[in-house]
């Protein structure tokens, strides 16, 4: 290859990254456009937790699926009776995940509703958020418990913090005291992202110091991923306290995300 063939190839290289950058996000611009006009055109703002509500999050949450060139495939039934939701947590992506395949609203940071645009959304889809160390977990749960007896589902990260997806971190319980007061099940789910290689994707991650920005253009740049969520049978929380239904999550997160690893994951060869 001459030098100045190897140079056009660089420059048609270049330009055909620019050209799905560009269009990828006209088609999120697009997508985001079409959220707030869910937002208001049903005036979802107004009453931002009715159940009826999750239908229009999760069509949104489809279209984000779509953006971000992730595949949804899920393991198991999902169902539709109110519960207490629980997932382990890899990367803001998960919303995008967890919101296609199940009819839910989110806790997230508090931080998140700071995002510009997203944050706006997140409100205006029914998002509960939570600031670290201000107290805020007992009104959260409390909040909770009300929206459980009212037949709302919520789904939040017990590990409260995002992983690489190898392994469940600790799981924080004092929410799940929400689903024992309001004697509702607690559901758990598994999310495992899987590249076009058959291994852990390492690319939807959202960890360490990469800003949210860089993310986004990181995640812009991921070849397609499969994203895949399963749904374990509902815990009953009868004559369970909270210290002994944080066990039974820990234990269950920790076994059904071993599972479906060792379903989806190609598996290692030793040379």
């Amino acid at each position: 290859m001459t030098q100045n063939t190897a140079v056009t190839t660089r420059k048609m290289s270049t330009l055909s990254k620019l050209f799905i950058y560009s269009k990828k996000l006209l088609t999120s611009t697009v997508v985001l456009s079409e959220g707030f006009y869910l937002v208001y055109r049903h005036q979802l703002y107004k009453e931002p937790n009715n159940p009826n509500n999750t239908r229009y999050v999760q069509y949104f949450c489809r279209r984000l699926c779509d953006v971000f060139n992730i595949k949804l495939n899920v393991h198991g039934e999902v169902p539709r009776e109110p519960a207490l939701w629980v997932s382990n947590h890899v990367s803001w992506l998960d919303v995008a995940v967890l919101g296609s395949g199940a009819r839910v609203f989110f806790l997230a940071k508090g931080e998140v509703e700071k995002w510009p645009l997203l944050g706006t959304l997140a409100k205006g889809g029914g998002t509960l958020f939570i600031h670290r160390g201000s107290g805020d977990s007992v009104k959260i749960r409390e909040q909770i418990t009300q929206f459980l007896k009212q037949n709302i589902p919520v789904l939040f990260f017990p590990e409260a913090t995002t992983t690489d997806g190898t392994q469940i971190k600790k799981v924080h319980g004092r929410l799940l005291g929400a689903a024992i007061e309001a004697n509702k099940p607690v559901q758990v789910c598994l999310i495992c992202y899987v590249n076009q290689a058959g291994e852990l994707d390492m690319v939807a991650p959202f960890i360490g110091e990469t800003s949210f920005a860089d993310h986004v253009l990181e995640v812009f740049k991921m070849p397609k991923v499969t994203a895949h969520l399963k749904v374990l049978p509902a815990i009953s929380v009868a004559g369970h306290s909270v210290e002994s239904l944080t066990e039974e999550v820990q234990k269950k997160m920790n076994e059904g995300l071993a599972e479906l690893q060792q379903q989806v994951l190609k598996p290692i060869t030793v040379q």
